[in-house]
């Protein structure tokens, strides 16, 4: 029986832990090869196991997210060995300290801003014509509500996430008449280790897992996946359009 998603090429930022390695190994039960990307030699080399273990395939790539410079040369050697990107899953975040604006210190700004906006702006322009040459290109972007919500002391988190889905909106409405589709995933709670850290009095017990939200991330990559500039709220498992209509 074909997999769903045979003979398709997924690069995946944050791969080591969390929702992009559950997201990484989702996509290659489906069938695609992954290009896994994360800081952590060690987690990176956990992923390839759990992989090979469920028969799927990857390629490694340890590279920081503010290595911009890194990104190009990635984008540049994906299209020399495999010359296109059928599949782009921005999941690398950085959740920042949680304090008053007055009291944020400039560099965690910084930061969060560099890995969870700069870097997939880097990623769109890097990847964008790989995926191009794809015959169905399809990025999935991870956003939190906290980007609308705007709670207390989590601002440099929230105006990274805003900018992001503002980013995503954009570059949506210019691939419309394109076969490339462009979307925004919010996963709300779920049990990984950067929730802990912002949330560090909640039962992770009582959150569903992100093995649980790969599940729905990985029919938006799939070829037949039409829909262009929404937004999944997975905590509703509704698909939304945004405020603004896209053109």
């Amino acid at each position: 029986m074909t997999k769903p998603l045979a003979s398709r090429l997924a690069l995946v930022t944050g791969a080591s832990r969390g929702i992009g390695h559950a997201t990484a190994r989702a996509l290659a039960r489906a069938g695609a090869h992954i290009i896994a990307v994360a800081r952590t030699q060690g987690g990176l080399e956990e992923l390839d196991d759990a992989i090979r273990a469920d028969g799927g395939t990857a390629t490694l790539v340890p590279l920081d997210m503010t290595d911009h410079d890194g990104i190009a040369r990635l984008g540049a050697a994906l299209n020399e060995r495999h010359g296109k990107l059928d599949i782009l899953i921005g999941n690398a975040g950085l959740a920042g300290t949680s304090s008053p604006l007055g009291h944020t210190d400039p560099k965690y700004w910084d930061a969060v801003m560099a890995v969870n906006t700069t870097a997939n702006f880097q990623l769109i322009r890097c990847m964008e014509p790989l995926l191009q040459n794809s015959d169905a290109g399809r990025a999935v972007f991870i956003t939190s509500g906290i980007a609308h919500k705007a709670n207390a002391y989590m601002g440099p988190y929230a105006a990274s996430k805003a900018a992001l889905d503002a980013l995503v909106r954009v570059w949506a409405n210019e691939i419309a008449t394109t076969p490339m589709r462009a979307n925004l995933f919010s996963p709300g709670p779920i049990r990984t280790r950067m929730r802990a850290i912002v949330m560090p009095g909640e039962d992770p017990l009582m959150l569903e897992t992100p093995e649980q939200v790969a599940e729905f991330i990985v029919p938006m990559c799939a070829p037949s996946w039409t829909e262009n500039g929404r937004l999944f709220d997975y905590p509703s498992k509704t698909l939304l359009s945004f405020r603004s209509p896209l053109a």
